[in-house]
């Protein structure tokens, strides 16, 4: 099972304590550096790309470099980011198979060389405007046990990535691997053995038509604990891997990946306030000053949230909802929490990941503030 942070009685107060005002993402440093480590001892000979979409927080990018991690970027933004950061290009890929010209010409001049794609229209692209790059196909692979699939957007079938990899040599794109993505918040070791032994077949096939093929790229996926802590682990997740490629690639394959939301989704705690209290069609509903589009979109998608709460009494089913004048902002139809009253603060776990990068200010709402943090004893 994966590990979660678990906030003591004590330890909710000192959080609610921390914010003179509320939404307030805290993110503890110390947790990202642990949970970076679990995945550099899991994944000893493997390369390490924050896929700094999840949080990219200078704070959090800063700590990760230190620790020797490469980045993963897909645009101008994230790439400058980096860079005033002082991490340079050679520590950097980007894997989103649809790049804007602009970013590729400064990704070029930046120095990175590794790109992903699944067309020959991006081929064409990295030709013309990143020559001399290195190129990774990105196989479909499926995404049953994902709780956000990634699968309809990007992607193509074996034949296709075999011609592909054709097209791409023939372009002077170095074919130098395979890339895949089991879909965020993947709850199953299953997700991975599938798509690996899918990626064998095509890859054997590759190598037998001449292209070089070298990196097995498996993206990110790895999950944290939401409400299930039934989820594998880091370690479960890093030994299904290594099995599976062992058992099914040369010796000589190189394998990366490009974890996000496992290594700051534990870390992040939202801080917010309950707003408006409501009983509708007999149920009870608690509204609060976060919602889908302030930070929690990910709630639209599957992912569902654990509330804590210093209030007293026992808990009981509840509907959550957001502050927004629309209703498709509800966070959660069937969370357990005791009699709040307005006023009262919650915590959210595991929001790390995927919150302040997804606000949208909709409706003048703010999205959180971030506050970083060592640790959650830290006064």
């Amino acid at each position: 099972m994966a590990s979660q942070t678990t906030l003591t009685s004590h330890d909710l107060h000192r959080c609610f304590a921390r914010c003179a005002a509320t939404p307030t993402l805290l993110v503890d440093l110390a947790v990202v550096e642990q949970d970076f480590l679990t995945f550099r001892a899991s994944f000893p000979d493997s390369p390490i790309f924050y896929a700094i979409k999840a949080n990219p927080h200078p704070d959090v990018l800063t700590r990760l470099s230190t620790l020797g991690a490469g980045f993963e970027v897909s645009s101008v933004g994230e790439l400058r980011l980096l860079l005033g950061l002082g991490i340079e290009g050679g520590r950097i890929i980007s894997s989103n198979p649809v790049k804007t010209p602009a970013f590729l010409r400064e990704a070029h001049a930046a120095g990175i060389r590794y790109f992903a794609y699944d067309s020959a229209a991006e081929v064409d692209k990295l030709a013309e405007l990143a020559p001399g790059s290195q190129g990774l196909v990105r196989l479909e692979v499926s995404n049953e046990h994902s709780e956000w699939p990634l699968d309809k957007k990007f992607g193509v079938d074996s034949n296709h990535a075999l011609e592909l990899l054709a097209y791409a040599r023939d372009r002077g794109v170095d074919p130098v691997g395979v890339i895949f993505h089991v879909g965020s918040q993947c709850r199953s070791v299953d997700g991975w053995r599938v798509a690996l032994e899918k990626t064998s077949r095509m890859w054997d096939e590759g190598r037998k038509q001449g292209a070089p093929l070298q990196i097995l790229n498996v993206g990110g996926g790895m999950p944290v604990v939401y409400t299930d802590d039934r989820v594998p682990s880091i370690p479960a997740v890093a030994s299904a891997i290594r099995a599976e490629c062992a058992k099914l690639f040369p010796s000589d394959s190189k394998v990366w990946l490009e974890p996000g939301r496992a290594i700051v989704g534990r870390a992040g705690t939202l801080v917010c306030s309950v707003i408006g209290l409501a009983q509708r069609g007999g149920a009870r509903w608690v509204y609060l000053d976060v919602g889908v589009f302030h930070g929690l979109a990910e709630a639209t998608g599957g992912i569902r949230y654990r509330f804590l709460s210093d209030a007293p009494g026992p808990e009981s089913p509840c509907t959550i909802a957001g502050p927004s004048c629309d209703s498709v902002d509800v966070i959660s139809t069937d969370a357990l929490l005791p009699d709040v009253r307005v006023g009262d603060r919650l915590a959210i776990a595991s929001c790390g990941a995927y919150t302040t990068v997804y606000a949208s200010g909709f409706n003048g709402f703010p999205g959180p503030e971030t506050q970083i943090i060592e640790s959650w004893g830290d006064g």
